[in-house]
């Protein structure tokens, strides 16, 4: 059998910009509806959505019907090893890990992710066969492959992150750093205002030092003109805001066009 990969992993490499967007709504409804859009990858998001480990996996069977190369990514709660290795047995292969704020947080969360062997004698996944990541036993390849197939996304939410990021960045393991702009903005001295100067210098401090580091550099964007002008700036990994937001947004601009 061939080793499980993930095409993503790859990809964040590369300066073309791959687009996704955030599933808040705990509905396998509408992961499969929006995996039919064709973004690159869609985020389940277990932090500030009320999806827990079901609501996962149901998401994941509804991104997978749509069969387009749709890579999900699940954002969990804490960076707990507990809920590491639910969702990735689960089989997640790309995590997004939220607030870490140093170089030595991002190699704990990365060795979370991590079977213990030669190459990650630090891992500290726990080994489980009979689950779902390994077709519930049936893959007697996946524990050989699944540690190269993991994709770690960092979050880089607070000043104290941003002093240590060319640190972080350089974490083996580490795929990718994810600007969470409202966070960094309030850490930053500036609640309710990302577009602050200082929160733009630290934004290319990030992706410079992402660049020297060889990972992506990702954000989350509230609309597709805030999107290009990330992309502009050199991030590659893009958030096309959330489903909630577009529902939101499209059904409230048709009844105000309908009550016109």
């Amino acid at each position: 059998m061939s080793t499980f990969t993930n095409p993503l992993k790859e990809r964040l490499k590369e300066a073309e910009p791959l687009y996704g967007l955030w599933l808040t709504m705990g509905s396998e409804t509408a992961a499969e509806a929006l995996a039919h859009a064709g973004f690159d990858w869609l985020l389940i998001d277990m932090e500030h959505s009320p999806n827990d480990s079901s609501d996962v996996i149901a998401q994941l069977r509804a991104i997978a019907a749509a069969h387009l190369p749709t890579e999900p990514v699940v954002r969990i709660q804490a960076n707990e090893p507990w809920l590491v290795k639910r969702v990735l047995d689960a089989g997640v292969r790309t995590v997004m890990f939220p607030n870490v704020t140093s170089a030595g947080e991002a190699a704990r969360v990365v060795s979370y992710t991590q079977y213990p062997d030669v190459n990650a004698p630090g891992g500290q996944r726990g080994v489980a066969g009979v689950v779902r990541a390994a077709a519930y036993g049936m893959r007697r390849d996946y524990l050989h492959g699944a540690n190269a197939q993991v994709a770690s996304i960092i979050q880089i939410e607070s000043a104290a992150a941003l002093g240590e990021v060319e640190k972080i960045a350089a974490v083996p393991g580490v795929d990718c750093l994810f600007v969470g702009p409202a966070d960094l903005a309030a850490s930053l001295g500036h609640l309710g205002d990302s577009k602050h100067p200082d929160v733009a210098a630290a934004m290319t401090r990030i992706i410079a030092a992402a660049r020297a580091a060889g990972v992506g550099a990702g954000i989350f964007a509230m609309d597709a003109t805030q999107a290009k002008q990330y992309r502009e700036m050199g991030f590659n990994f893009v958030a096309l805001a959330a489903d909630v937001i577009w529902l939101v947004r499209a059904t409230r601009q048709a009844l105000q066009e309908a009550r016109s």
